[in-house]
């Protein structure tokens, strides 16, 4: 799993123009160790003798690596070859002409009578969704942001300047934290939390959809691989990595019809969008954030307590790497709170009852279907642990978590 050296034994067709020995990302737990008549091979690595085959008269070829991830280097020109050499294909999209098609498909299913809820959370898919939708049928527009606990420190307060204020666009804030709260009160399996916060978002929609007249439309920021992880992709059925809870389910239970603009992007791609719709580039480069917010970072028992400190450490987090110019080389970054014992010294005193540890997760990627951990600097770290166990009370460890996708996922839960 991860990072790999693969050796090109030949040269031509898919793998043209990919120098030997090249980086590639593997995640398989099988491997071919002997080919049909029909198929030679084209590339190995050191523990997978058949990397890439293709057949011997058929244009058909095989690959047990991932060209589409941006941790093999040269995948890129490895899809080119297969697109444009081997079918034939010319690169006429554009993410231009994306946006006029989709905003040409919203007005022509979306009546003048008729209005579209967006479930707005600040990120950047939510935004672009917004954005995009609100420059197809304006005031048709009704977005709906629930404040259901987990969000980061002040989200509320940032989300209603930055659309109701700035976009002038139909906001209306749902402040359902106790409701949340009480949903999860002694659930810790990590599959049972994505699935109350779930449920229980839906009956929050359903209570602000009362009160909006000729609400048809449901809208979400869902990409690619949001729909990949659930096991619906393009290819049929495959493995349920975690439960998302923008990803099937929702509209059967709340009655709209489903518009999902973004769903075949990755997020490289929706920050693309995002830079021609002209939105702030504060809200083009931040960071994702799950839609079950800080609950799936704070890993046990979710309670308001615990959910408070870890919006103290995750603010102390986002500071230090802005401060240090390191924000936009990092993918994603967040704290994780541990339900975790830990023995310190505080003063002259020995502590361990209440306190915690703090896990910290930097990322590098671009299509968040593969990542690396970051070799951030060792003075941002310190910083960062010395502010958290100096300002937050309650928590005395903090520690870096360096493992990749795969095996790991980017979230802890």
């Amino acid at each position: 799993y991860g990072r790999t050296r693969l050796e090109v034994i030949d040269p031509q067709g898919l793998l043209a123009h990919v120098p030997s020995p090249t980086t590639v990302w593997m995640s398989h737990g099988d491997m071919v160790q002997d080919l049909p008549a029909d198929f030679v091979p084209l590339a190995r690595t050191p523990n997978c003798p058949m990397a890439a085959v293709r057949h011997k008269s058929k244009p058909v070829y095989c690959v047990q690596f991932h060209p589409e991830v941006t941790h093999t280097p040269c995948g890129g020109q490895i899809l080119r070859n297969f697109l444009y050499e081997i079918c034939g294909c010319k690169g006429t999209w554009e993410m231009g002409n994306f946006i006029n098609e989709t905003i040409e498909a919203v007005r022509a299913r979306v009546k003048k009578d008729e209005r579209v809820i967006c479930g707005l959370s600040g990120g950047v898919d939510s935004s672009v969704v917004s954005a995009l939708l609100h420059k197809a049928i304006g005031d048709s527009l009704v977005c709906i942001f629930v404040d259901n606990g987990f969000l980061r420190k002040n989200e509320v307060e940032l989300v209603e300047a930055t659309f109701r204020d700035h976009f002038q666009i139909n906001l209306r804030v749902a402040r359902a934290a106790d409701r949340f709260f009480t949903r999860l009160a002694g659930v810790t399996d990590p599959q049972e939390k994505r699935k109350r916060i779930g449920h229980e978002f839906i009956e929050v929609f359903k209570d602000e959809a009362k009160s909006i007249p000729n609400a048809k439309y449901l809208a979400q920021g869902t990409l690619y691989p949001d729909v990949i992880e659930s096991g619906h992709g393009i290819s049929g059925t495959s493995a349920n990595i975690k439960l998302h809870h923008n990803v099937g389910g929702l509209p059967a239970e709340l009655g709209f019809e489903l518009i999902e603009p973004l769903r075949d992007l990755f997020k490289d791609e929706v920050r693309t969008a995002g830079m021609h719709l002209g939105l702030p580039e504060e809200i083009i480069w931040r960071h994702p954030f799950p839609g079950p917010g800080l609950a799936v970072r704070t890993i046990g028992e979710v309670t308001p307590q615990r959910v408070q400190l870890l919006q103290q450490v995750d603010e102390i987090v986002i500071d230090e790497i802005r401060s240090a110019g390191w924000y936009k080389s990092i993918g994603q970054a967040f704290a994780v709170l541990l339900p975790v014992s830990s023995v310190g010294v505080m003063g002259d005193d020995r502590s361990y009852e209440g306190q915690q540890v703090a896990a910290i997760r930097f990322v590098e990627t671009t299509d968040f279907m593969t990542a690396d951990w970051v070799r951030i600097d060792y003075e941002v770290l310190e910083r960062i642990s010395s502010r958290i166990i100096n300002e937050v009370r309650g928590i005395n460890r903090v520690v870096y978590d360096v493992s990749s996708k795969p095996p790991s996922t980017i979230e802890w839960e």
